[in-house]
């Protein structure tokens, strides 16, 4: 795998750093730019961070790899992944569900009225999409989720429960996968439906988490939606869920904050002492900071598998799983690592007096784990990798 930049990516990366270099003068920058955020630094759920997607969608930088025939520039999805870097790196929102898992699938498989309604509003960032996919018991066996759709004649009455929507309480769209065949085999009765997030009959109830993170559950109460409403063909659903989760994990799991909260580790421990010596010159540390500088570089290389297997045209399922699986555990390792050495005063919050790094480890501990959780447990990473990658049968 051969991963150096061409003359034109180089260009294309640097032209990104001016204009968010240019982002952060701007007078509200800390609202849609704050790499502390880490959980939540996807997610364009404010004014400010949907302004900013709108400006990102004026310079063309949404919709890149799609197809001119629905607005997009046809070029590699490398230049998407150097803009997310340079994205994740300033704490900004990400070109996500919208451009990615979503705008992809309705690109593949939804109708030409489907198409002509939303392609135009992601690439403008005019909307803004919840996921629709977990319940109570089908989180790990996404498979065996009960929301049902029934036909009417019409169209489709759902009712039923979805949990951990994270996009709920702001997105003006529900991306929902619902049984629609309760007599076919669990992959096979599934479909897929777009529906207004203020649709009569759904309730929308918080559910706060750690790192001061919410996400929500969401209640169908004979939620009545039209033909229309349907992605894709009848029952074909279960493809396209597998389809839009490869391609949020490959749009949001970047490399560049991983880097940063190593080299931001090592800062922290820089000049302190243990028992009047500085904690460099304790072997077990200089072992420990070696090992995770090396766990680094590991996850840098899968990360760039993630890359080389979708810019030849695949989806990057086993590679994504397995970035995703490490690097979202070395990011706990790391902050673990950090914590242990600096003692109680790793513990202090932002604002309190002595807090190191204004308490911005104290809030790493309460959000990594939020990492190893979003877009697909770490259980269900590792059963991808079984499933897909070595060709183990399902127990």
């Amino acid at each position: 795998m051969d991963f150096k930049l061409t003359q034109e990516e180089q260009e294309f990366a640097r032209g990104v750093r001016e204009f968010l270099d240019q982002e952060a003068r701007h007078p509200e920058a800390h609202d849609f730019m704050d790499p502390d955020r880490d959980a939540h630094s996807q997610l364009a759920n404010s004014k400010e961070r949907r302004d900013f997607c709108k400006r990102m969608g004026a310079k063309g930088y949404l919709g890149m790899s799609w197809p001119k025939d629905f607005g997009g520039q046809e070029i590699p999805g490398i230049f998407e992944y150097l803009l997310n870097e340079e994205l994740a790196l300033r704490g900004a929102p990400l070109i996500g569900k919208g451009v990615g898992c979503i705008g992809k699938t309705i690109i593949r498989h939804g109708s030409e009225e489907m198409k002509a309604r939303f392609l135009p509003l992601i690439l403008d960032a005019e909307v803004e999409f919840a996921l629709g996919y977990s319940e109570p018991g089908s989180g790990s066996d996404l498979a065996s989720l009960k929301l049902k759709a029934e036909a009417d004649g019409e169209g489709w009455v759902l009712n039923g429960q979805k949990v951990w929507t994270t996009s709920a309480h702001f997105a003006e769209w529900y991306w929902v996968a619902a049984r629609t065949d309760p007599d076919a085999p669990k992959h096979k009765g599934i479909s897929v439906f777009l529906i207004p997030m203020d649709h009569p009959g759904l309730t929308i109830r918080p559910i706060e988490t750690m790192g001061h993170h919410r996400t929500n559950e969401v209640f169908f109460d004979n939620v009545r939606v039209g033909p229309e409403a349907l992605v894709g063909e009848l029952n074909k659903g279960w493809t396209y869920v597998c389809e839009a989760l490869d391609f949020e994990r490959f749009t949001f799991y970047t490399v560049n904050p991983l880097l940063s909260k190593f080299e931001r580790a090592l800062e922290a421990l820089r000049g302190r002492q243990r028992n009047g010596a500085p904690l460099s010159e304790d072997a077990g540390v200089r072992r420990a900071v070696g090992r995770l500088g090396a766990e680094v570089e590991t996850a840098k290389m899968l990360q760039r598998r993630v890359v080389d297997a979708a810019s030849k045209g695949g989806v990057p399922a086993i590679e994504a799983a397995m970035y995703k699986v490490f690097s979202t555990r070395l990011a706990q390792e790391i902050t673990n690592f950090v914590l242990d050495h600096l003692g109680p005063e790793g513990l202090l919050r932002s604002g309190a007096d002595g807090a190191v790094d204004n308490g911005v480890w104290e809030h790493f501990y309460q959000t990594t784990p939020l990492d190893t959780i979003g877009g697909g447990t770490s259980e269900v990473q590792k059963n991808i990798i079984a499933r897909r990658g070595l060709g183990l049968p399902l127990r």
